[in-house]
């Protein structure tokens, strides 16, 4: 599917995918059509976001030739060496991020997302909708843009960018409050049964694993923004001078990139200490059943020996003609059980 938007005033409009390119390519900085273009170009709304979703090789191939680029693949986004995601061709920059999708749905997935900025115009590639993007283009389309700038390209993947994090942001605060309400469930388990407790523990240490394999797929999606954000302020004076503006906002998305990957830091750490409490409980649960075999066999030992003395058949035995050497026998086992039992529970051992 491709989605063609142009900046008509004050915000985003989506318009044919037959409309001319011209008008993108007549804009300034500013994102206004530049004085000296006819008066029918001046009258359109300047293109300035080109949205392939999911796209066909015809739309790919349609987009590629207005712009005079190469759209990159499914195959070639999903690669992850850093050449093949951050690179130069055609006079374009091409910014592969990973991108979070289905965050609420409990099953998160990652999925790459393109960037391509061909002067004053964005591309962008992705084979998924995540759901910042329909937030930000939700806004731009009010008036004013809801506060968005989005007169050219640059400032519209700035946007997409920051909607990205927000998102994240979100999730991990989320993630937050999930892992403290299972540290509190990890430490405050209080079963009547051992092996009750046990499973408890055991669906507890699943949970924390998924908590984690959640993190992992939110830090890889910010290392690969904070990548991006910086390769892209690395071009300032290089290859093409950024506006104040922008730099501006570049500056403010690695900031934030990079604190929500200590926040994630943070968290991925105490879904480490709960998996290893969780493991050292279970132990401990274990090793409790086994601390109480081992005390029922030292306690019963003692009598089982009287009563395989006792039940000798040898011919002179004298105790088998006491009168009392039953009560005898029970006694002395009662005894032997009584006294290690005692010995064990002043020791703290039971």
């Amino acid at each position: 599917m491709l989605r063609i938007h142009a900046y008509d005033l004050d915000r985003l409009v989506s318009v044919a995918s037959d409309m001319p390119a011209i008008a993108a390519a007549e804009l300034p900085v500013d994102g206004r059509p530049a004085e000296a273009a006819s008066s029918e170009v001046a009258a359109a709304p300047a293109i300035v976001w080109y949205d392939l979703v999911s796209p066909t090789a015809e739309e790919e191939r349609e987009v590629g030739e207005r712009l005079g680029i190469t759209v990159p693949t499914m195959d070639e986004m999903e690669d992850i060496e850093l050449s093949a995601r951050l690179y130069q061709e055609d006079g374009a920059e091409f910014m592969t991020m990973t991108v979070l999708t289905r965050p609420d749905s409990g099953s998160p997935r990652k999925v790459p997302v393109t960037f391509i900025v061909k002067g004053q115009i964005l591309v962008t590639v992705r084979h998924s909708e995540p759901r910042p993007f329909d937030a930000f283009m939700a806004r731009a389309r009010k008036p004013n843009g809801a506060g968005l700038h989005c007169g050219y390209g640059e400032l519209i993947m700035t946007g997409l960018v920051e909607a990205i994090i927000d998102r994240m942001a979100d999730t991990l605060e989320r993630l937050g409050t999930d892992i403290d309400l299972i540290s509190q469930e990890v430490f405050s388990t209080k079963a009547a049964k051992a092996n009750k407790k046990t499973r408890d523990l055991q669906e507890l240490m699943r949970e924390v694993g998924l908590k984690g394999e959640f993190i992992t797929v939110v830090r890889e999606s910010l290392v690969s923004i904070s990548r991006a954000v910086a390769y892209y302020a690395a071009l300032d004076g290089v290859d093409r001078k950024l506006s104040k503006e922008l730099r501006q906002r570049l500056k403010l998305l690695a900031r934030d990139a990079t604190s929500l990957g200590d926040h994630s830091a943070f968290l991925s750490g105490k879904i480490n200490f709960l998996l290893d409490a969780t493991l050292g409980l279970i132990n401990l649960e274990q090793n409790q059943i086994i601390k109480i075999f081992s005390v029922a066999s030292v306690v019963f030992l003692p009598p089982t020996l009287v009563a395989s003395i006792y039940g000798m058949n040898f011919a002179n035995q004298p105790e088998l003609q006491w009168t009392y050497g039953y009560q005898m026998a029970i006694a002395m086992m009662i005894v032997s059980m009584a006294l290690p039992y005692l010995y064990f529970k002043r020791k703290g051992w039971l």
